[in-house]
């Protein structure tokens, strides 16, 4: 554990594997988070069982990697540790199916904090309410773990019944492999609001608008739709390379001097005041839980606007564009060959 941080970060050393020890965990679920938590755990020595529904089709695969497969309920029967790693908008529908099973000092754990955060899942008393949450798709905390290296997780306790919570969150951490890298210590509030505001307002919907607008804009403009991809679009990767890499002060180190200017003092121009009073308005909108009612009553009524604007999505020009360039790229043969991620609906 270290004190070079504003909040607590444990790694391997700070683990006692003992709080598993003798403890069967049940995933339920196995796309993408599942499949890593469930396979890591095994490898881990765990006795890991895997919830599914009966007719998904994920049970072969899971069964071909020597897990063991039952429904939701059933492996929760049997488990001190019931991990919950189906999508946030059916985490309702199995929590119902588990709900009978949890007994006294179990262990119920989530890798994303929203159901709990806005009363959709209210647990009972007599259990632990855990979360263990990689900062990282799930293919790649697999590949991370195969290649004896980490991917950074966050830990959170929401309700600590046995006194153990932590303790028994941080050994699970350890055995998928998040330990190796840190796991930071935060809280189902801070995890849930700060994710939600990242995936909005610059991840998923703030880069993806910018990328948009600035194609747009040079099109309209007279310019190829291939320059503006390139400038807008493709080049976007080799920028963030280098943030994730060494920060912001890599990134310029590493650009032009005429690029470094010209980023320096016109980019507060197009993420001006009014961007930021939009993204605080965002932040309250998480906060409030209003994004999150808007999303459940959005599932509860079909998707209606979700299918129409991802329709939308898919047919802007520069998908189109990008496209036919990307065809032409000496990598793409080799996006080809790479092993389909593991389903996200299970």
């Amino acid at each position: 554990m270290t004190d070079e941080f504003t909040t607590q970060v444990y790694y391997e050393d700070d683990v006692d594997e003992s709080y598993l020890e003798d403890t069967t965990v049940a995933v339920l679920g196995y796309g993408s988070q599942g499949h890593a938590h469930a396979l890591n755990m095994q490898e881990s020595g765990i006795d890991v069982r895997v919830g599914l529904r009966e007719d998904s089709s994920s049970r072969a695969a899971a069964e071909e990697e020597g897990l063991e497969v039952g429904t939701p309920a059933e492996v929760a029967q049997v488990a001190e540790v019931i991990s919950v790693l189906v999508p946030d908008t059916v985490q309702s529908a199995v929590y119902e199916e588990i709900e009978p099973h949890l007994e006294d000092g179990d262990t119920l754990q989530f890798a994303h904090g929203l159901n709990i955060h806005y009363n959709q899942i209210q647990p009972p008393e007599h259990v632990d309410v855990t979360m263990v949450a990689p900062k990282s798709p799930g293919h790649l905390v697999r590949r991370n773990y195969e290649n004896d290296q980490g991917t950074p997780g966050l830990l959170a306790v929401y309700q600590d019944t046995t006194g153990e919570a932590t303790e028994r969150g941080l050994a699970y951490a350890k055995a998928i492999g998040c330990a190796r890298a840190g796991v930071l210590e935060t809280t189902f509030q801070e995890e849930v609001e700060t994710d939600l505001f990242g995936e909005q307002v610059v991840l998923c919907g703030g880069v993806t608008s910018l990328v948009k607008a600035g194609y747009e804009t040079l099109v309209d403009a007279g310019y190829s739709p291939e320059a503006a991809y390139f400038e807008c679009m493709n080049e976007l990767k080799l920028i963030v390379d280098l943030m994730y890499e060494g920060g912001l002060s890599e990134m310029w180190d590493s650009v032009s001097d005429t690029a470094e200017y010209g980023g320096l003092t016109r980019g507060d121009r197009v993420i001006d005041d009014n961007a930021r009073e939009n993204m605080e308005e965002i932040l309250e909108e998480v906060q409030s839980g209003e994004f999150a009612g808007e999303w459940i009553a959005e599932n509860q009524v079909g998707r209606p606007k979700y299918t129409q604007i991802r329709q939308a999505e898919k047919d802007h020009e520069i998908e189109e564009v990008g496209e036919r360039l990307r065809g032409l790229f000496a990598w793409a043969d080799e996006q080809e060959e790479k092993p389909a991620e593991a389903p996200a609906d299970d």
